[in-house]
């Protein structure tokens, strides 16, 4: 196999799992969307030219992209969704009965990311 067709079909398989996460975390509450849309983004951009488009022009998922790439923005929507599901993992962490230290690395971890989500500027996505 040619070296970069092998590179391609790399980021095309990591392309189509992030956006098939991603679009499970529109469902599922406990699934975060972006961040795995931002990945399938970055894989279809160095894999196919026309899954890019596709995802760029995407009714929902295009302007969360396009916000993130072109502002380094995430919008208000997006942001309160993802302080309700860092706030209640610990939560069900805790009621699920998760041993102390992975609840404390939990809340660690998590909060990087809140201050992370919190300092970039809103989007109108």
């Amino acid at each position: 196999m040619d070296k970069r067709l092998g590179i391609r079909l790399f980021w095309l398989v990591i392309g189509v799992v992030s956006l098939g996460l991603g679009a499970a975390g529109a469902i599922l509450p406990l699934l975060p969307t972006t961040p795995f849309l931002l990945v399938a983004a970055f894989a279809f951009a160095r894999s196919s030219p026309r899954l890019a488009a596709w995802l760029d022009a995407h009714r929902q998922f295009g302007p969360l992209i396009r916000n993130w790439r072109d502002h380094g923005a995430i919008s208000r929507r997006a942001k309160i969704a993802a302080m309700s599901v860092i706030l209640l993992t610990p939560v069900l962490s805790l009621v699920l009965g998760f041993a102390g230290w992975i609840i404390a690395v939990q809340i660690v971890v998590l909060s990087i990311v809140a201050t992370f989500i919190l300092t970039r500027p809103d989007g109108s996505a």
